[in-house]
């Protein structure tokens, strides 16, 4: 089956943010000028993905009037002679189905995934986590290729230096990494000794799963705080059938800190055709 669904968890009260996500949901804080989340959107339809699951929380109604219509804003817009913008904000959610589900209590990344289930059904699907910004669609849709035609799960791999394997989930590969930057997976380990790490390679913010994953989740035991750790559930799929891992080599920030998400800014600024000159300039100004 083709990978046409997205889940995004989006429920996280956003604490190192405060205090402003005390009323702006940090998935919303703008990258210039466009949402984080709205990027994380972008990337998933190039990948060819048309339903998007946004796993929120009842305490962050914003997110979903983000993707409400506002004849108001495109009236305005439109009687200054600002087409260009309402296209844009009309655009919003056009080019993909968004369902919205709750997560009233954080449990953890596994059952934030397993509050998507009834909405996915029985087809694989992608989850990108909205801390994680990539440089353009070319993993994910690496990703849920390799799914397609193994018919196992995928998930996406960074290499670091072994110092800082401690911090994250780490895999054991069962086969030498390829030409593509393609690896089978015996299995993983979360936040090793580095003595204890089976390889420098650790698990980024993007998955391409199947659906079996949901049974597994079931039987995760609930972890530190009653947490549901989906890296539990995707050792069980390891365990029993074809699992890959595919290595990044796109560009890709950590939003997940207040200086992450201006590294992120500041680069992704750079880039930008319209202000990246005069930014520039500016920096330069600052730092000589």
């Amino acid at each position: 089956m083709q990978v046409r669904a997205a889940v995004i968890p989006a429920a996280g009260l956003g604490t190192r943010f405060l205090p402003a996500t005390k009323a702006v949901p940090k998935e919303l804080l703008p990258i210039i000028d466009t949402p984080a989340l709205q990027l994380i959107i972008d990337e998933a339809v190039g990948a060819g993905i048309d339903r998007i699951v946004i796993v929120t929380s009842p305490s962050k109604p914003s997110i979903e009037a983000y993707f409400e219509p506002s004849d108001e804003v495109l009236s305005k817009l439109r009687s200054t002679g600002r087409h260009a913008l309402a296209k844009r904000l009309e655009a919003i959610g056009r080019d993909v189905q968004v369902t919205f589900v709750h997560q009233h209590a954080p449990l953890g990344l596994g059952h934030a995934v397993a509050c998507a289930a009834d909405v996915i059904g029985d087809e694989p699907f992608a989850v990108l986590l909205p801390d994680e910004l990539m440089g353009d669609s070319s993993l994910l849709d690496q990703m849920a290729r390799l799914c397609e035609s193994t018919g196992g799960s995928v998930v996406g791999l960074k290499r670091v230096p072994m110092q800082e394997v401690s911090a994250y989930g780490v895999i054991d590969p069962s086969t030498e990494m390829d030409a593509s930057g393609v690896v089978q997976i015996r299995t993983m380990v979360e936040k090793p000794a580095i003595e204890d790490a089976p390889s420098d390679l650790i698990i980024i913010g993007r998955y391409v799963l199947t659906p079996d994953v949901f049974a597994e989740l079931e039987h995760v035991q609930p972890g530190s705080g009653g947490e549901i750790q989906l890296t539990d559930a995707l050792r069980a799929q390891a365990a029993k059938g074809p699992f890959h891992g595919v290595l990044s080599n796109i560009a890709r920030y950590d939003t997940g800190t207040p200086l992450g998400w201006l590294s992120a800014v500041v680069n992704i600024a750079l880039d930008d055709p319209a202000i990246g000159e005069e930014f520039g300039r500016f920096l330069r100004s600052r730092v000589s």
